[in-house]
């Protein structure tokens, strides 16, 4: 870049600065929704995260010309439901497979949910601008410290809503880097909420360009150091993937059965058994090596399991010689009164019929296994016919026979970062691997599927351990502890894939020892330093 480009170019970004700041009324608020559209290219599948260094400036542009805490709240508003309508438009297409009872919902997933996580950002919005001073809400810019007042913040309400209200932690920053392996090596050690922190911190540094109290030559020093740190990540990840082990788990070869079951047949009384006989046949088809343990997907058999012993020794007779099938269920108990309860499952069942291991749901989803508010909706839960489900205790470490330790996930349990396997404390052996039973079957072919494959495959580079995951239809495929593919069944295919068992890390990630922490650091770093440099302004 010449010397002529570094002037140009800050007096341009001077202009658009000043023309965002200046906007008013609907058209600031519909700009940054536009922003927050832009910024969900960022994501899966699309995986544009260049598109940030455009997004975040504009939202800190536009957050500028606010001179109000409800000005400042209501860009950050509109900026999260741009993001948030057009990143999760594939929910709604779960209440198709049975539109006549669940039209009413329709609009509340559609837009009800972005209403809701745009408070996040919009709180996130106004604690940045409430920080960096009353004195400097007045024209345009505020230099470096403001950005990391902004990073900061973002990255905070992002946490907080990753875990508040039972937490929905889907789509966050950091995800944009999923289609980049050697950065994503990054979750090892700060997880994927402080690769968002960095991403926000970096992406945002451009706006510091057109603040003309910041010297040039130290803007495009921030800017040039800020895509340094990320190409150093970058470089540490790709030496961290050359020495990867290729190592799997002697002794062990798995099938994964994906059906591929539309969703609307899926329950339908005249289709369940050949559902399931269908499954059965994928299961026994010819192999090139000698399969032990065979898996299916959520609610794979759409029958009650414990109560047929025909049915089990029908999966028996498709478990192969000395091993297991695993496969999700319905299970239903009763209550202390008597009552039904209901869990959404997982049951290892042996060659002889015999159910040998069995995991139940611990993080339910909201409105589509329970009903939160069941008081003003009078209606069942979505994913269950009407019924609801119940919760079961984990994360847990399940041992089946033939394989080792593992932490059964079932469809969005495996979305929480550090939420993925047993305490230390708990006494059990720490798993060797995680399994991901989902049924993405509800989302068709939308980008919920992809998004959902993303993340899975986050949790295995920050914990180092390998993840399985099944699905009806879906993403299906076997991913390393380093993040890497190494087999899949696509989205709508339907069939088999046989696959070795990859070893876990031999000892635990920085982050699957200390969690959360070490993003903490970075976050009391970023405040510490947006403070201090408004402070000394």
């Amino acid at each position: 870049m010449t010397a002529t480009d570094m002037t140009t170019t800050p007096a341009r970004l001077g202009r658009l600065s000043a023309g965002l700041a200046g906007l008013t009324g609907w058209r600031r608020l519909l700009a940054a929704a536009g922003f927050g559209g832009l910024a969900t290219l960022a994501l899966p599948p699309a995986d544009a995260v260049p598109l940030l260094l455009i997004a975040f400036p504009g939202l800190l542009w536009l957050l500028d010309g606010a001179r109000t805490k409800r000005q400042a709240f209501a860009v950050g508003w509109f900026f999260g439901f741009g993001h948030h309508l057009l990143g999760l438009y594939w929910i709604s297409a779960a209440l198709f497979t049975d539109i006549d009872r669940f039209w009413w919902a329709l609009p509340l997933s559609a837009a009800g949910l972005p209403i809701l996580l745009a408070m996040f950002t919009g709180c996130a919005t106004l604690l940045a601008w409430t920080l960096k001073g009353r004195g400097l809400g007045q024209g345009l810019g505020q230099g470096l410290g403001r950005v990391f007042l902004f990073a900061a913040s973002w990255a905070l309400f992002e946490w907080l809503r990753g875990h508040v209200f039972t937490g929905f932690p889907w789509n966050l920053i950091g995800y944009g880097w999923t289609g980049v392996l050697p950065v994503l090596q990054g979750v090892s050690l700060i997880g994927i909420y402080g690769l968002s922190l960095l991403t926000v911190l970096v992406a945002s540094l451009p706006a510091v360009l057109a603040d003309a109290a910041v010297p040039r030559r130290r803007a495009w020093g921030a800017l040039a150091a800020g895509l340094a740190l990320f190409a150093a990540l970058g470089a540490w990840g790709g030496l961290r993937l050359a020495g990867a082990s290729d190592a799997a788990v002697p002794g062990v070869r798995l099938r994964l059965v994906q059906p591929a079951i539309d969703q609307r047949l899926k329950w339908a009384a005249g289709e369940r058994v050949r559902n399931v006989e269908r499954q059965m046949e994928l299961s026994v088809s010819p192999s090139a090596e000698p399969v032990t343990h065979v898996i299916w997907a959520e609610t794979a058999v759409p029958l009650f399991l414990d109560q047929d012993a025909r049915l089990r020794q029908a999966l028996g007779s498709v478990t192969p010689p000395g091993g297991l099938l695993i496969t999700g269920v319905p299970r239903m108990e009763s209550g202390p009164e008597g009552a039904p309860l209901y869990y959404n499952s997982l049951a290892a069942v042996d060659g002889s019929g015999a159910v040998t291991g069995r995991f139940d749901k611990f993080h339910l989803v909201p409105f589509g296994e329970y009903m939160p508010l069941r008081r003003w909706l009078p209606v069942g839960a979505i994913a269950g016919n009407g019924a609801e489900f119940s919760a079961g205790p984990g994360p847990v470490s399940l041992d089946l026979k033939g394989l080792p330790p593992v932490s059964p996930l079932i469809c969005y349990e495996v979305i929480f970062p550090g939420a993925v396997l047993p305490a230390a404390a708990d006494g059990a052996a720490r798993p060797r691997w995680m399994l991901n039973l989902t049924n993405d079957a509800w989302y068709g072919n939308t980008a919920g599927p992809h998004q959902h494959f993303a993340i899975a495959r986050t949790r295995a580079v920050e914990e180092g351990m390998p993840l399985v995951r099944v699905a009806n239809t879906g993403i299906s495929g076997v991913v390393d502890s380093h993040g890497r593919v190494t087999a899949m069944l696509p989205l709508g295919h339907r069939g088999v894939v046989d696959a070795a068992l990859p070893e876990a890390l031999p000892t635990p990630t920085l982050y699957g020892r200390v969690g959360d922490g070490a993003f903490g650091l970075l976050l009391l770093t970023c405040f510490a330093v947006g403070l201090r440099a408004r402070h000394r302004r």
